[in-house]
This record gives C-alpha cells, structure tokens and sequence, in this order.
C-alpha cells in the first residue's frame, strides 16, 4: 500500500533529525520503493506553546506491506531513538514528530491511531510538502485532490521552501 508519513522538528539539529528519521523509514523491512519524499519546508509553529521555534516539515511516500498498527510502533520507536520525549503537552516543541498520513485507502479508526490523519487535509504544513510529490492524490475521506485542498485552505502562518534534496 502506497503509504505517507509526514515529518517534523523544532528542537536540535532539525535537518539531521529529518534525514535520520528518514533514513530509519526506509531502513524499515516493510518499506519498499518506489520511495518519494518531498522538498522540506520552514513553517512557523502551530499551536504550539508560546517561544517555540520554527519547524522543518517534509512528507516521505513509500510502498508498504504489512499491518499499520506495527507500523506506528516502529515509527515511535524510531522517535524515541532520535530524543522524542513523550508525556508532554499535545503539539509541543520536540526533536522529532513522525505522523502516518494515509496507507493506501484504508480507514482506521481506534485509541492508538487514526488513518487517514483526521487533520493533515488543514494543515498547510502537511499539503505542502505532499503536494511536491503528490498532487494529485484524493485522500481518503475528500472529494478534492492535495492541490485543491492546499489552494483552498486558509491557515496562517508562513511556509518557506528551505530544501529541495536531502
């Protein structure tokens, strides 16, 4: 199943906590190519505690073939290896924060996770950088393509194209 993960970090080295979650994503054995992955963008934070730093933001696609649910835990356990501390506040600053977005066309809905994202289609800090890659795409759950929703969206908030390889 085509599968995205969005990526974030406000706190350290922000490049080297992206491409080393990356490279921890597609060092996975269920992750197989073809692997897509976005430019990063700066973003000012959302919702976040007051002080808190701008994020870099990126979105990875890749084929996956396995359950979810183990996905998420290989993805949390590649957080608390780079430093995520969990425990705090929701939306607060920390090194590394890997969200799944979709896999494939599957709807889950439980305590653990939710697929797709319940809010990636409003947050202009996900469409972006899924738009690099993506475009096209109608999520589960919309009528629209990422484009369409990311030319309608009104958040505020400044998004800046901060790399295209890395």
């Amino acid at each position: 199943m085509r599968t995205g993960v969005a990526l974030g970090s406000n706190l350290g080295d922000r490049l080297g906590n992206l491409c080393a979650a990356r490279k921890a994503i597609l060092g996975l054995s269920n992750v197989k190519p073809p692997i897509l992955f976005s430019a990063i963008y700066e973003t000012d934070p959302v919702d976040c505690e007051p002080g808190a730093d701008k994020f870099l933001n990126a979105v990875v696609e890749f084929e996956y073939e396995g359950d979810p649910t183990s996905l998420l835990d290989q993805l949390i356990g590649i957080e608390r290896t780079l430093g995520r501390q969990r425990g705090h506040p929701k939306n607060f600053s920390r090194t590394i924060d890997i969200d799944m977005l979709y896999c494939g066309d599957r709807n889950i809905e439980n305590e653990r996770l939710q697929l797709p994202h319940p809010r990636m289609h409003l947050r202009k800090f996900v469409l972006q950088p899924l738009a690099d890659i993506r475009p096209d795409l109608v999520l589960p759950g919309q009528t629209q393509t990422v484009d369409e929703l990311l030319a309608k969206l009104k958040e505020s908030g400044e998004i800046v194209r901060f790399m295209d390889n890395w």
